[in-house]
């Protein structure tokens, strides 16, 4: 898995996201290009702000003991898979605004680095490694940047 926190996988990514366009569309999936955006924030607005409340003890239970490993694998996210309600986008989003907002999130993580994220607690997953946490960031934008042809 390549590591978020280097300038060069960084870039490559936020490459890819420069690459989309209003008129982008998914390869699968029902989502427009804004909505897969701001999709993509939530996972670092779930970082960097308290917008989300943390589960609860037994959700937090279900998903260190089942869904951690399979979000944290080598092994792609498939297709038109499930996803917590605090990721789905319903209304349409601002193209521009989405884009800059995700590609100022993943700035900000590079620029804080593998130190300020090892040991760092995950709402849904607990305490997780530098290493974890790239994995997370950038499995997830691969999924989605990979689903609009980027």
């Amino acid at each position: 898995m390549k590591n978020i926190f280097n300038i060069e996988v960084a870039q490559t990514i936020v490459k890819r996201i420069e690459n989309l366009s209003t008129t982008s569309s998914p390869i699968w999936g029902s989502m427009s290009v804004s909505q897969m955006l701001a999709h993509c924030c939530v996972a670092y607005e779930m970082v960097y702000t308290n917008q989300y409340s943390r589960p609860n003890r037994l959700s937090r239970w279900i998903l260190k003991t089942f869904v951690k490993k399979m979000v944290l694998s080598e092994k792609p996210y498939p297709k038109n898979g499930k996803t917590a309600p605090q990721f789905k986008i319903k209304d349409e989003k601002n193209f521009e605004l989405e884009k800059d907002r995700l590609i100022a999130f993943i700035n900000k993580t590079q620029q804080f680095g593998e130190a300020e994220f090892e040991g760092k607690r995950s709402s849904s997953f607990g305490s997780l490694t530098a290493s974890e946490w790239s994995c997370l960031f950038y499995k997830h934008l691969d999924h989605h940047l990979t689903q609009f042809g980027v």
